[in-house]
């Protein structure tokens, strides 16, 4: 496929679930960076030929719609709402690339939204008559219950079978927190304020002391008995954010005079083992590197969504990477994890730190980008991206 120009990015802050954004819809949150995309690419809302968004928690409808009226596009604009759990935001981005590449759009807005404070409540209905439904939190991303654990738990297992010690964890979590600080101003520009807030709100400094009084939230140890735990600064907070890429063809953008702040190159979508999800960013990592044609230690920025400790560790270390070659400002660990939108959000940070990059060197030669994530199910997706 070719490469496709990407005109702008934005993202919300990432607030946790109850926190600044808890009272935001998903096309709340979003709604104001389809206004900042088109307000920086100097194009009209007519322009917009198709909005395809990732959402996981929004149980049914059609957010992607509401979010193309409520942004204000023509109602002819169709929208699509596309759900594979946390892979979805990347996933949107590149079905929106397949729309463009088909002839099908010359224009299209595409990323995530996810508001999970707002997520409704799920029950199972009763199969008796009589019987009272039965409320339930994750649904099942496989047909085989004993393969289908609870994301918590997979965490936990694969630090185990890994052998990750819980000291090791808390470490890369305290470093991602320690990195999200001090990038604060350097995040600014990509963030778009929603609803009194334009900063993400959840990196906080986290002293040798504080991570010892952390409770467990999984534990378990290795099989030479490691602690393995999951503490609480290891895992990413549930949190409630969005973020859209307004992406054109290369003719689209000769006919309209647009110009490309950078290009999306290509993504792969793979699956792998569902008792253990975290593994598959690893995975898609691999294909994407294998496909590309690009080392991973080559790349000027590289973002894995991390919603564990564990699962920042085994990338690295599977892909023999330091812990610093990934997430330079901190990953989702320091921000919280709004499933539908966070592989767009990582995918909006690798081009803020791009762009960062560019300024400072004075536009010379090309730089390149990676986001990774893995979803429920045994799902992970990779998605790389140029600028010069």
């Amino acid at each position: 496929m070719n490469a496709m120009p990407i005109l702008a990015w934005a993202r919300t802050p990432v607030a946790p679930v109850g926190g600044a954004l808890a009272a935001c819809r998903p096309h709340e949150l979003a709604a104001p960076l389809v206004a900042r995309l088109l307000a920086d690419a100097g194009l009209p809302a007519s322009a917009v030929d198709a909005v395809v968004l990732g959402n996981a928690l929004g149980a049914g409808g059609n957010p992607a719609r509401v979010l193309a009226l409520a942004a204000g596009l023509p109602e002819r604009t169709p929208a699509i709402t596309l759900d594979s759990q946390c892979c979805a935001g990347l996933d949107a981005i590149t079905h929106a690339c397949g729309l463009l590449a088909l002839g099908q759009a010359d224009v299209v807005i595409a990323g995530g939204a996810e508001a999970w404070s707002r997520a409704p409540l799920r029950l199972h209905r009763p199969t008796q008559a009589g019987a009272a439904p039965v409320a339930y939190e994750q649904p099942p991303f496989t047909p085989w219950p004993a393969r289908d654990p609870d994301m918590l738990q997979a965490a936990l297992d694969g630090a185990c079978r890994l052998g990750l010690a819980r000291t090791a964890q808390d470490a890369y979590a305290q470093a991602s927190h320690a990195r999200a600080l001090a990038a604060h101003a350097d995040m600014a520009a990509e963030i778009v304020p929603v609803h009194g807030l334009g900063h993400d709100t959840y990196a906080r400094s986290l002293s040798a002391e504080r991570l010892a009084r952390m409770p467990a939230v999984a534990a378990g140890a290795s099989p030479d008995g490691r602690d393995c735990s999951l503490s609480t600064v290891a895992v990413s907070p549930k949190a409630d954010g969005a973020a859209l890429l307004l992406l054109a063809t290369p003719a689209a953008c000769a006919r309209l005079g647009l110009h490309a702040r950078a290009h999306w190159c290509g993504a792969a979508s793979v699956g792998g083992a569902p008792e253990s999800p975290m593994l598959c960013a690893v995975d898609a990592a691999r294909a994407a590197q294998a496909r590309s044609g690009w080392r991973l230690d080559g790349l000027h920025a590289l973002e894995l969504h991390d919603a564990f400790a564990a699962q920042g560790l085994a990338f690295c270390d599977a892909l023999g990477l330091p812990h610093a070659a990934i997430n330079r400002a901190g990953g989702g660990l320091a921000r919280g994890h709004p499933i539908g939108a966070s592989g767009a959000i990582a995918l909006v940070r690798v081009l803020g730190e791009l762009w960062r990059q560019m300024r400072a060197q004075g536009g010379a030669g090309a730089l390149r980008g990676m986001a990774c994530i893995a979803g429920a199910g045994g799902l992970g997706t990779a998605t790389w991206v140029e600028m010069e």
